[in-house]
């Protein structure tokens, strides 16, 4: 925690609702080196925040080089360029800590953008993020408001993978298909990161994700049930395996407890048109409803992750921005 605590004393702490660190840099991916001897791999952070106006002022205030630009307009600006584009959040890039030898990316989201994404899949960004392990920095400190959205936000991803997985799989096909809920539908997927990077997360912190997802396993003992206990096939191999109800009346179930956008894209892209609970037992028993549900999450994350990448490009600066970009596009052939 060592490091960590040499970031987070560089920020404003006031008005702090919740921080984590993610991505290669903090949580271990296969291919790449133990966390502890990594050297060049860029610690990602988030910094969700009551008051984004006053936060960017006080931060600009102590270390404007972190910002392109674009605090040449003041925080006010960077304040609404950050609530009304994209994802709603707004991301200094490649900033240089050298005193401590590491380089950080940070996001700042505004609580309220938060909730929404984790609530309801407004953009299915940092809801994404969060429905993998990642490392707290600055717990919710009793805000039972945000802990009782970051564990819908779980029970949501686990509800929509179960529509798309078969009636019997494995712990390592339930973390993949909830990982890549906010992959499959990114473009930068088709260029700018590894090919095999749902699998290099799960692979290496498959223990993290059952530790994660525990709380909703027990919520939904009544529609899967984990053999902790089960052998792989052809091997003495221990592994988790899941066997679900894949009913009507669990299908319906699943459906009802989808977060708002995605029930509104689901309607878009369906046969069906009307009040969204009320078409549910029609979808429930169509055909191609796992093609439905994953289109519908893809849908979200294409417009998100298009959107944010090109809010990017200004608030980290072209130059910057290059760097990342080259970054990004070496995992592609990696």
């Amino acid at each position: 925690m060592g490091v960590f605590k040499e970031i987070l004393a560089r920020f404003p702490r006031g008005g702090l609702s919740y921080v984590f660190a993610y991505g290669s840099g903090v949580k271990q991916q296969v291919g790449y080196e133990k966390i502890s001897k990594q050297k060049n791999n860029v610690i990602d952070l988030i910094f969700c925040v009551r008051d984004p106006l006053g936060w960017h002022a006080e931060n600009i205030n102590r270390q404007e080089s972190h910002y392109s630009m674009l605090h040449l307009l003041g925080p006010r600006f960077i304040m609404n360029y950050q609530e009304h584009l994209g994802a709603r959040v707004y991301f200094n890039t490649l900033v240089p800590l050298p005193d401590i030898d590491v380089t950080i990316k940070y996001g700042v989201v505004s609580r309220e953008h938060l909730l929404d994404d984790l609530l309801n899949w407004r953009y299915l960004y940092l809801a994404g993020r969060l429905q993998k392990p990642v490392r707290e920095l600055v717990p919710t400190n009793g805000d039972d408001e945000l802990n009782e959205a970051l564990a819908k936000n779980l029970n949501s991803a686990f509800q929509v993978a179960l529509l798309l997985l078969p009636e019997q799989f494995t712990a390592y096909q339930l973390f993949h298909t909830i990982s890549s809920l906010s992959y499959k539908g990114d473009f930068r997927m088709l260029f700018g990161e590894n090919k095999q990077k749902v699998r290099n997360i799960v692979l290496a912190q498959e223990k993290d994700f059952l530790d994660l997802y525990f709380p909703v396993m027990q919520n939904l003992t009544d529609y899967v049930a984990a053999d902790f206990n089960a052998k792989e096939i052809g091997s003495d191999k221990t592994i988790v395996l899941f066997e679900q109800d894949k009913s009507l009346l669990a299908r319906i179930h699943h459906l009802r407890n989808a977060p708002s956008e995605l029930q509104r894209r689901i309607v878009q892209n369906s046969a069906f048109r009307g009040d969204y609970m009320k078409i549910v037992p029609h979808l429930a028993e169509s055909h191609n409803l796992l093609e439905l549900v994953q289109t519908s999450v893809n849908d979200i994350v294409w417009r998100s992750s298009i959107t944010q990448s090109i809010k990017n490009i200004p608030s980290a600066g072209l130059f910057k921005s290059l760097i990342y970009s080259y970054r990004k596009a070496l995992k592609t052939f990696s």
